[in-house]
């Protein structure tokens, strides 16, 4: 097959007009069968017949000419390399939404993940019931509706749609309309049924695993005030010693397995998807993680495989299916404790760290993120729900200013805390988080409580849910002595006597 391929790709080269001699056309060949680092990165299937399709050869050399930057990134891609070509990716059947005639041949603009599967079977099915191919279902959420209603569509689509994904409308032509294309949302829903997008990680033409496993990818969706995952990356001393020894990463490879390719620094990838530690390479993203630290109040969830290619994340403290029974209209094929999802990072983590910096780290998460649950979400969480319940404000959403004030403080400065303590963040745990939480939580939501329920009611509400939790005691009785003291001996040992006032 080797054989087959390599001549194939001799033909296209003498036919193209790309040998400008004959040594440089031996030079490609001996390139092109040099033996490749895995087996398992080629197209799965026969040449010639699931790939390599001869028609495409004149796709290749017409935008060869018109699309110069294009043909270059395939012609550098492995695709490019072993005669994936044109056709291969973009052939449309006669049944396709989105099938229209070019140049002779019914393509599709779109290339789907399902498309995507005809060769990379199991990266799809690890990403096909993983969070980020549901990614577009948060445009049912509050984030959405504060995007559709108090911004407007157009901030949405050109926004939130091309991180999340949206749903690619296909105009009588066979072709997508302006207005949802392009998309490479990683939970875009495809004509074909599909979700996700391949590309938002692996961008086209060059499909390249290198720019995957940069922390930058992933920056380009987490990222910001409610999600900055990459400035929490960068800032860490991960994220320092990667950006100061890049060169040493070996991204290229095709294993890639942490501690053995490289050892540098791990990149969001490592963590995530990588292989490590004795554990394999995932495309599914959600596989190593214990806590969820998107919503208000964060939970460890256990996960449910499902038969269908489905999964869903269980809470811990909630009955679990088992493995054979029903649920969700498939059959349940895998459940993964939050425990044994935790040890799959740890697993991965052992490939450069000892027990007692890997456990150490988890005590210090688990405690910010103990502490950011029971001393402000659980409390405020409540007070809003007495509030809503006594119809001291609507239950609409967004209509009060508390509202507002309670959305930020989980929503950003809440998941800035828990993201920082996850990845080792220490400026986004404290300064650009639990500061923030507790500036906000004492000088803007409990005066906004006081103007909207009254002193009484608003007294009542903080004596149930706030005074009981000994972090707040400062708060209540004020700061005792023995603590000012202690700043104050520290401060003026620095600055000099008189210095605190």
């Amino acid at each position: 097959m080797e054989t087959v391929r390599n001549s194939n790709s001799l033909i296209m080269i003498l036919r193209s007009g790309m040998a400008a001699s004959l040594l440089v056309v031996l030079g490609m060949v001996i390139f092109l069968v040099q033996p490749s680092e895995a087996p398992a990165a080629r197209p799965a299937g026969e040449y010639g017949k699931d790939w390599g399709d001869p028609k495409g050869e004149e796709c290749v050399g017409c935008h060869r000419k018109h699309t110069p930057g294009l043909y270059a990134e395939w012609n550098k891609s492995n695709h490019g390399q072993r005669g994936v070509n044109c056709l291969d990716c973009h052939k449309a059947e006669g049944n396709d939404k989105d099938a229209f005639r070019h140049k002779g041949q019914l393509i599709s603009v779109i290339v789907t993940p399902k498309d995507c599967a005809r060769c990379h079977t199991k990266e799809f099915e690890e990403m096909d019931g993983s969070h980020h191919a549901k990614a577009a279902e948060i445009l049912a959420s509050l984030d959405n509706l504060l995007g559709e209603v108090v911004g407007g569509p157009a901030a949405v689509n050109a926004g939130c749609r091309q991180c999340h994904g949206s749903i690619i409308e296909i105009g009588e032509d066979g072709k997508p309309l302006p207005t949802t294309w392009p998309n490479t949302g990683i939970g875009r829903i495809n004509p074909d049924g599909s979700k996700g997008s391949c590309t938002a990680c692996h961008g086209r033409h060059r499909f390249s695993k290198a720019q995957a496993r940069t922390p930058d990818t992933c920056g380009k969706c987490h990222v910001g005030p409610d999600h900055p995952q990459i400035e929490v990356y960068n800032e860490s001393k991960h994220g320092v010693i990667y950006h100061a020894k890049v060169h040493e990463m070996n991204l290229k490879s095709d294993k890639w397995e942490t501690g053995v390719d490289y050892s540098a620094a791990p990149t969001c990838a490592t963590c995530h998807m990588s292989a490590g530690g004795g554990e394999k390479p995932t495309h599914n993203v959600g596989d190593r993680i214990s806590w969820t630290l998107r919503p208000p109040i964060s939970v460890k969830n256990n996960l449910v495989r499902l038969q269908d290619g489905n999964e869903f994340d269980v809470p811990e403290g909630t009955s679990l299916p088992k493995v054979g029974s029903k649920a969700k209209g498939s059959n349940v094929v895998e459940v993964l404790t939050w425990k044994e999802r935790r040890l799959k990072m740890q697993n991965v983590c052992t490939a450069c760290h000892t027990d007692s910096v890997i456990l150490g780290h988890y005590n210090q998460f688990d405690k910010v993120v103990d502490l950011y649950n029971e001393k402000f979400a659980k409390p405020l969480a409540a007070i809003m729900g007495e509030l809503k319940k006594s119809g001291t404000i609507t239950k609409s959403p967004f209509d009060d200013k508390i509202e507002w004030i309670w959305w930020e403080i989980w929503h950003h400065e809440g998941r800035r805390a828990r993201h920082g303590a996850s990845m080792s963040g220490p400026d986004y745990t404290w300064w650009h988080g639990m500061y923030e939480v507790a500036k906000h939580t004492y000088f803007e939501f409990i005066p906004e409580l006081k103007e909207i329920a009254g002193e009484a009611e608003a007294k009542k509400l903080l004596h149930t849910y706030l005074k009981p939790i000994p972090g707040h005691d400062w708060y209540f009785n004020g700061m005792s002595k023995e603590q000012i003291n202690k700043v104050r001996q520290g401060f003026e040992s620095r600055y000099g006597k008189g210095s605190m006032k």
